[in-house]
């Protein structure tokens, strides 16, 4: 029999359980090295593989491959890449943008996990600032580098800064329309115009206000090239012919108004987001009607960029004019293409100092003038009135048009009609309050037709009226009066006899002058049809066209270039079209399509096969509007619980919803503070729910 203490000396061992982690492994001397696998101290380390495309290497390249950790900074990651690259430049512009997500990369002492970065995400290191056809208002192209990955609104602020335009906020970008095959072959056939190259162009950092040298910045005199480039920024263009007019793009009808003003971009998100690639084409636009502080000494490029515009808003028609504002408009395209043709270098402004003292005692003037007790006296105590004979014409089916004569009140901002001078001690035979109303001039100076028609809004609809007036003055007055009304101001405002001015003066245009038979040499060397629309240009012989046009010529002889280019824009803006932009919408509760009209201070419902108004809301009566961007749809609170709530058919509702916040902005500038820009008031007006 065996002891059990000798059986126990001859079983084998058990091996004794290894510890977790350890490196020991039985049946291996403790001696030997053991080679240590990466993906095992990845595990031990946290770190993972991020791969970075780099443009520079081109787009076949394989990625940079890092090593990084959820810890490494976003500055970390972009030194890492240089350093792998192996490549010597300044890579100060550069930026990293996340494919997937679609964003950029920008705040640099963010890590990665602070971004939700992880291993399967594609990066790519590239420039932020890349080079872009942009295709101007006078109908000009030049190349420049803007940012891809600011927000549209401040890449706009870029370019303006650039193109030596004040107030870049009334201005935004635009894709360019899709062509057809077929127009595209013909046009690259037909002689391209050429491209103004200012990629090479570097702004002078610190001062808002550009150091002017010879009439123009500084730094549009690097050479001869950029100095044209800046003649033809500044200067109008003076060679159209009718052809270059009929082979552009004409909206015929509200509809496809409306389809242009789907093609905004969104101001709150970069050209990168809203995949926009390098040398793509885009058109650069005054979008907001809204032209603040216009100065003919500091505003060269951004006058005769509102000029073009307005020009070629009237030549495509895109705002309707009667034939005597258009022998107007010619008028003044031929004097300024007159003036122009011997204008070869801009005006030189006046000593910088003696600007700012002229602007500060400017501003100076308006603090003291808006302040003064004595103003807000008067205005609470007298308020002046209209009173005079006009013939009223009330609109009915089934009746022929007669003008009535009636003894006509006009306080405040309501107009009284009675019967007789007699009977205005009684009730008046019809009261209506001008607050929100549409105001439509409908004038002919040469068969002496002076008609204001008033779309005043009730709760069937709109109520039509229209006053007649005897002679100009009367009209002026009136009209100035019901204008303000409109606005919900009365006749004690400021503005109102400049309003009588300029009203004056856009007649004195209009009408014709004896003396016309001089014809001017000059006139056998211009195709005077290339200064009317097409629609005039069927109804005109050149013949009939020439002496219509310099006989109104004759009223604008004397003014200067940049009077004559203030006064067109002047005469554009009192049409009665004028800053209206156009979407196609649905409203809630209506089964067929309507045109939703937004102007700087108004809402317009318009019925769609007729053309009519149908309803008229002020953004002054405006209490909030909201946003459903599940289903886009629009909903609008107005004093008096009026509610409205539409979709958007034609265009992203983010379009419309930055159009309404965008000149509720426009609004709040103000003299004294024009210089400086309340950036994240207009995102939060105008951005949304991304801007939140």
């Amino acid at each position: 029999m065996q002891k059990v203490g000798t059986y126990a000396k001859t079983r084998p061992r058990s091996p004794e359980p290894v510890p977790s982690g350890s490196r020991f492994q039985p049946g291996r001397p403790q001696g030997t090295k053991e080679k240590v696998d990466c993906r095992n101290m990845a595990a031990i380390d946290s770190s993972w593989e991020l791969m970075v495309f780099v443009e520079e290497l081109g787009p076949d390249a394989e990625p940079v491959t890092l090593r990084v950790t959820g810890n490494t900074h976003i500055g970390g990651v972009m030194l890492q890449t240089v350093e792998a690259i192996k490549i010597s430049k300044n890579w100060s512009d550069h930026a990293l943008w996340w494919e997937q997500k679609r964003m950029w990369l920008l705040k640099t002492n963010w890590t990665l996990d602070k971004y939700g970065v992880l291993a399967d995400a594609r990066l790519h290191y590239m420039p932020q600032h890349k080079p872009i056809s942009l295709f101007l208002p006078n109908m000009k192209t030049v190349r420049l580098k803007a940012s891809f990955s600011s927000p549209v609104f401040q890449c706009v602020m870029g370019i303006c800064r650039l193109l030596n335009i004040r107030h870049p906020e009334e201005l935004s970008l635009l894709r360019a329309p899709e062509e057809k095959e077929k127009k595209k072959k013909k046009e690259k056939d037909s002689s391209t115009e050429a491209v103004h190259d200012l990629t090479g162009l570097v702004l002078s950092g610190g001062s808002k206000q550009q150091q002017v040298y010879n009439g123009m910045p500084a730094f549009f005199t690097d050479s001869p090239e950029t100095e044209e480039c800046y003649r033809v920024l500044s200067i109008s263009r003076t060679s159209l012919t009718p052809e270059n007019i009929l082979k552009r793009y004409r909206p015929g009808s509200l509809l496809e108004k409306a389809q242009i003003n789907s093609r905004w971009l969104d101001s709150s998100r970069s050209l990168m987001q809203q995949d926009i690639k390098e040398n793509d084409n885009l058109w650069l636009r005054f979008k907001y009607y809204s032209f603040f502080d216009l100065e003919p000494k500091y505003d060269m490029v951004r006058i005769n960029q509102l000029y073009e515009q307005a020009r070629w808003a009237v030549l495509l028609e895109e705002i309707d004019c009667t034939e005597e504002e258009m022998m107007v408009f010619a008028a003044l395209q031929y004097h300024i293409n007159k003036l122009s043709l011997t204008s070869e270098r801009p005006e030189v402004h006046r000593d910088s100092g003696l600007d700012d003292l002229d602007t500060a005692l400017s501003h100076l003037e308006v603090k003291l003038g808006g302040s003064s007790a004595t103003d807000v006296l008067d205005s609470l105590t007298d308020i002046p009135e209209l009173k005079d004979t006009l013939r009223i014409f009330r609109p009915k089916r089934l009746t022929l048009k007669g003008y009535k004569p009636h003894w006509v009140v006009f306080k405040e901002t309501s107009i009284s009609c009675y019967k007789s001078k007699e009977d205005c001690l009684g009730e008046p035979v019809q009261q209506l309050n001008l607050k929100g109303c549409e105001v439509v001039p409908d004038v002919n100076v040469t068969g002496q037709k002076f008609c204001i028609k008033l779309l005043v809004p009730s709760p069937e609809g709109m109520t039509e009226v229209y006053l007649r007036c005897d002679n100009e003055h009367q009209y002026a007055k009136w009209m100035a009066a019901c204008r303000l009304a409109a606005k919900g101001k009365t006749m004690a405002d400021s503005t109102f006899q400049s309003e009588i001015e300029n009203i004056l003066s856009f007649l004195t245009l209009q009408k014709s002058n004896p003396d016309s038979s001089q014809v001017s040499a000059d006139s056998d060397n211009v195709n005077m049809q290339a200064l009317v629309s097409p629609r005039y240009q069927k109804k005109f012989k050149p013949k009939q066209l020439t002496p219509r046009i310099l006989e109104a010529h004759q009223n604008v002889a004397q003014l200067s270039l940049m009077d004559a280019k203030m006064r067109f824009i002047q005469a554009w803006q009192s049409l009665p079209d004028f800053g209206i932009s156009y979407f196609l919408v649905r409203f809630k509760g209506c089964r067929k399509d309507e045109i939703l009209g937004i102007a700087n201070n108004r809402l317009i419902r318009i019925d769609l096969s007729v053309g009519d108004v149908v309803k008229t809301w002020r953004y002054s009566n405006m209490r909030q509007w909201n946003v459903n961007w599940d289903i886009r749809q629009v909903a609008i609170e107005f004093d008096e619980h009026i509610n409205v709530a539409f979709s958007c058919i034609s265009a992203n509702c983010k379009i419309v919803h930055e159009y309404i916040g965008g000149y509720i902005f426009m609004s709040t500038r103000a003299k004294d503070q024009n210089e400086t820009l309340n950036e994240e008031l207009f995102h939060k007006l105008t951005g949304g729910h991304e801007a939140l």
